[in-house]
């Protein structure tokens, strides 16, 4: 990233240290030192930690909106949801390092800003709706919804074994499983 792009090296700092010690616990000046940004710069861009905290989550929103949609141009309904099972199995080394990057923010936000929390959570109702659209393109009809749930629950779950038992394997196994599982389904009439 250029050197003169402040704002994005310390939304990307941001996203380390969340990925790490932890956003919440992190002061400014620590995201600031790991930006190469001066502290007193900071507050050109975000007057307050919470700023840059949206700004963190909005990036990573983004990023998870363009994945979709390159989903959406270039799979079809089932291997969309392949392609999101395949991601998520392909990300195991550091899911069990440091946890679901939606997941983690998610649960550390909620104890100290419970309204940044609600933001960062529709990071997995905009999968869970993304999903069962899926699902119903696929023709499970009412099933959809418990059909994106399950999906998004069984690799959540996972994820979170991986990382509290720093064992990648966990989500190797529910993704081959969810697979197979997906494999199987066939449409209601």
């Amino acid at each position: 990233m250029p050197r003169t792009d402040k704002r994005a090296r310390l939304v990307a700092a941001a996203d380390t240290v969340a990925r790490g010690p932890g956003f919440t616990h992190s002061s400014l000046a620590d995201i600031a030192a790991r930006a190469d940004v001066p502290v007193g710069n900071i507050y050109y861009w975000f007057k307050t930690k919470r700023e840059l905290g949206e700004a963190l989550v909005e990036a990573r929103a983004t990023h998870y909106r363009a994945l979709r949609r390159q989903w959406d141009r270039t799979l079809p309904p089932r291997r969309r949801v392949d392609a999101f099972i395949e991601m998520v199995a392909a990300n195991r080394d550091t899911l069990a390092a440091e946890g679901c990057p939606i997941g983690s923010i998610c649960t550390e936000l909620r104890r100290h800003d419970p309204a940044l929390a609600a933001q960062a959570g529709t990071m997995l109702s905009d999968f869970l709706r993304w999903l069962e659209a899926q699902f119903r393109a696929m023709g499970h009809g009412r099933a959809s919804p418990g059909l994106a749930s399950h999906t998004l629950s069984s690799l959540q779950g996972a994820s979170l074994l991986s990382h509290a038992l720093d064992d990648p394997a966990h989500v190797a196994r529910e993704a081959r499983h969810l697979k197979r599982w997906l494999a199987g389904l066939r449409p209601v009439n």
